[in-house]
C-alpha cells in the first residue's frame, strides 16, 4: 500500500490522507481509502483543502462517493442533507454513516465552526454489516456523546496511514472494525445517558486531546463547561484516577514518547512543540515520571543499550 498524497497542515487543523490499495489488500475483505481530520474554525471557508477526484466536495452542490464513510464530530454545529431531503442539523457527539452511491452534503454552521474525524473503507465485511442489518439507511446519524476511545481511534488510523507500512491496510481495516464496534455499542445500548456528568468530562478530555500542543488551564476549561472549578476537578478526578492538570500532563508526557521513538526532532524541538516553558522543565518533569531522561528514553525505545549519536 503506497500512500498516493500526503498533507498535514497542523497549523490550520487539517490532516488527511489518501490510500492506494492493491489487489492482495482487497482480498482481506476491508480495506481503507481515506482517514483525516479538520478543525473547522469560525467563518472560515469549508472545506479548507482540496480534494483528488472521487473525493472533491463543494458543500454547496453535494456529491456522491464510492464508498462508506464514517464522520465523527467532536465540536461546533453543522447541518446535513441526506438523498437531497430536508436539512438535518448536527451537532457536536454525533456520528454519522455515508453509503456508497448516495448523494449528500453536509458543513459546520459558520458562526461555529466544528472538528471532524472520518474515514472512508469498502469491501465485502462491511457490505456484510450492512446487509445484516448492522448499520441502515434509516438510522445514519448516531449520538455517541464525547468519547475519547473513539478519537484515540481516529487519531491512530491517520498515524499508521502516515507511517505506510507493511500490512497497513490489515491494520486500518482493524481499527474500522473497532470503531464500528464502538460505535454501535455507544449508540444502542446509550452508554452515556447516566447523566450529563459524564458528558462533560468526557468533553474535557478531548478538548486536552486535541490541545496537546497547547497549554490548557483547568479552571478556564471547568469554566468553559459551565462548571465549577472545585466540582470539576472533584468529578474528573472521580471518573479518570487524575486531576485535570496531572491528566493533561500525563497526555503531554505520552506524546512526548511518541515523538521521542517515532521522530529525529531534537529533546529542545519536543519540548518546544510541547509548550513547555523550558527544556530543561520538560527533561525534569520526563524523568520524574517516567524514570528515564528524555535521551535514555530514545534509545530505549529504539532497542539501543546506551546513548549513541543514532539516539540523539
Amino acid at each position: 500500500m503506497k500512500t498516493q498524497a500526503v498533507m498535514n497542515y497542523n497549523e490550520l487543523g487539517v490532516e488527511f490522507k489518501y490510500l492506494l490499495v492493491n489487489e492482495k489488500d482487497k482480498k482481506f475483505g476491508l480495506s481503507v481509502n481515506t482517514v483525516g481530520f479538520q478543525s473547522i474554525q469560525p467563518y472560515t471557508p469549508y472545506p479548507l483543502s482540496d480534494h483528488p477526484i472521487g473525493y472533491f466536495f463543494n458543500a454547496k452542490k453535494g456529491r456522491i462517493l464510492h464508498e462508506y464513510q464514517l464522520v465523527y464530530i467532536t465540536k461546533g454545529r453543522g447541518l446535513i442533507t441526506l438523498d437531497k431531503e430536508d436539512e438535518i442539523p448536527i451537532s457536536k457527539g454525533r456520528l454519522f454513516v455515508i453509503f456508497p452511491g448516495q448523494w449528500h452534503t453536509y458543513h459546520p454552521l459558520p458562526e461555529t465552526g466544528w472538528n471532524e474525524y472520518y474515514i472512508g473503507f469498502e469491501g465485502p465485511m462491511i457490505e456484510n454489516i450492512v446487509e445484516n442489518s448492522f448499520i441502515s439507511k434509516g438510522n445514519q446519524i448516531l449520538e455517541v456523546g464525547f468519547n475519547e476511545e473513539l478519537v484515540n481511534l481516529f487519531a491512530r488510523a491517520i498515524e499508521v496511514a502516515e507511517v505506510d507500512k507493511i500490512s497497513s491496510q490489515q491494520y486500518l481495516s482493524g481499527i474500522v472494525l473497532h470503531i464500528l464496534g464502538l460505535v454501535l455499542s455507544v449508540s444502542q445500548n446509550k452508554i452515556f445517558e447516566v447523566g450529563d456528568v459524564v458528558q462533560k468530562i468526557e468533553q474535557a478530555k478531548i478538548i486536552m486531546n486535541e490541545n496537546i500542543y497547547k497549554n490548557i488551564d483547568p479552571e478556564e476549561l471547568a469554566e468553559k463547561l459551565n462548571t465549577s472549578y472545585s466540582w470539576f476537578r472533584k468529578v474528573f478526578k472521580d471518573y479518570t484516577g487524575y486531576a485535570p492538570a496531572k491528566y493533561f500532563q500525563e497526555l503531554k508526557i505520552r506524546k512526548a514518547k511518541q515523538l521521542l521513538v517515532g521522530t529525529s526532532h531534537t529533546v529542545k524541538e519536543i519540548s518546544y512543540m510541547l509548550d513547555y516553558n523550558s527544556t530543561e522543565h520538560f527533561f525534569s518533569l520526563f524523568k520524574k515520571i517516567t524514570g528515564y531522561t528524555p535521551l535514555e528514553y530514545r534509545c530505549f525505545g529504539r532497542n539501543t543499550d546506551e546513548v549513541t549519536e543514532d539516539c540523539k
